[in-house]
């Protein structure tokens, strides 16, 4: 029995359901249902629904990452204080502590992964409708063998087939150059995207605590090295499933921005360019209920003396005013 196909079963129904329904909506709106760019435009809105659908789950994801970025320096105090003590008794009071302070936090280190794990899914289903779809082959739900043969002879600006990926192009005969020059762009592209979501986190949305812990350190070493590993797979992917991966990452990144931007980590350097912001506005508000002003707006100069020059009045005016 396969357990892994029951488990995606229901995913790549769903999976199909979007899928042909964006392709359905594209083509009444008058493009070609067997262009490439159809099928490309389909799997973007895929790729839209499914993002917009996780939301919640990534709003507590952030919640969770900045909790425990919060505890990490009481971490860091439990590891120092069973530094080097590896009998039975201080493993398991470490583990007790630690326990303790997840507890008492609210945090869970597991929910930090839990977004990707149900992408993970969702990502397989996708490789695996895509795939069956390049031989022409009926999927689970509503990717009728019509829909499959439409897609399986697909080709983005007539010259990329959708089914075909880098390693598959380069392997053909003859080497199909379009298909790896656009897979190989679609790579660049993948990887940057995901470097800069990494690297937004790790340069502006770090308090300086966390940034002395080793959690930080190992931090950084994936941000140079999880590129990488997409820079290798990616080749693997096809153009379809790249067009998923990319629409994703850039998804993710622009809505890391907006987290960053108006949910940062306090006493992070995003915090503080916040806080900032919302000085100059007049919309700070301290831990009393207090508006914070800006330097400017708070040091009110006090007003000048202004000197107005005085007529000459001669004396007959003058002994009528001083009369009056």
């Amino acid at each position: 029995m396969d357990i892994i196909g029951t488990i995606l079963w229901p995913i790549k129904w769903v999976v199909e359901l979007i899928l042909v329904a964006f392709h359905w909506l594209l083509t009444n709106v008058g493009l070609d249902a067997a262009a490439g760019l159809t099928w490309v435009l389909s799997i973007v809105g895929l790729t839209v629904v499914v993002r917009a659908a996780l939301i919640p789950i990534f709003v507590r994801q952030i919640k969770n990452q900045r909790r425990m970025l919060e505890v990490a320096p009481q971490l860091k105090k439990i590891q120092d204080k069973y530094k080097g003590k590896k009998d039975q008794f201080s493993r398991e009071a470490m583990s007790r502590e630690t326990m303790e302070l997840y507890k008492k936090t609210g945090t869970n280190p597991l929910s930090s992964c839990l977004p990707l794990l149900l992408q993970m899914p969702i990502f397989f289903s996708l490789f695996q409708v895509l795939n069956g779809a390049q031989s022409g082959k009926a999927g689970v739900g509503p990717l009728n063998e019509q829909l499959a043969q439409q897609f399986g002879s697909a080709s983005l600006f007539g010259i990329a087939p959708l089914h075909q990926s880098f390693q598959g192009a380069l392997n053909a005969h003859p080497q199909q150059v379009a298909v790896m020059v656009i897979a190989a762009t679609m790579v660049v592209l993948m990887t940057g995207s995901q470097f800069l979501t990494q690297l937004q986190i790790v340069s502006k949305n770090m308090s300086p605590e966390t940034k002395a812990s080793p959690q930080f350190k190992q931090q950084r070493i994936l941000l140079y090295l999880l590129p990488f590993v997409f820079l290798f797979s990616g080749f693997a992917f096809p153009l379809g499933v790249m067009f998923y991966w990319l629409t994703s990452n850039i998804w993710t990144m622009g809505q890391q921005f907006l987290v960053i931007r108006n949910m940062p980590t306090p006493g992070s350097d995003a915090a503080k360019a916040r806080e900032a912001r919302l000085a100059r506005k007049g919309k700070l508000v301290n831990e009393e209920g207090a508006v914070v002003l800006t330097v400017n707006e708070s040091t009110a100069e006090a007003p000048k003396k202004t000197t107005q020059r005085v007529q000459p009045v001669n004396k007959n005016r003058a002994k009528k005013q001083s009369g009056k």
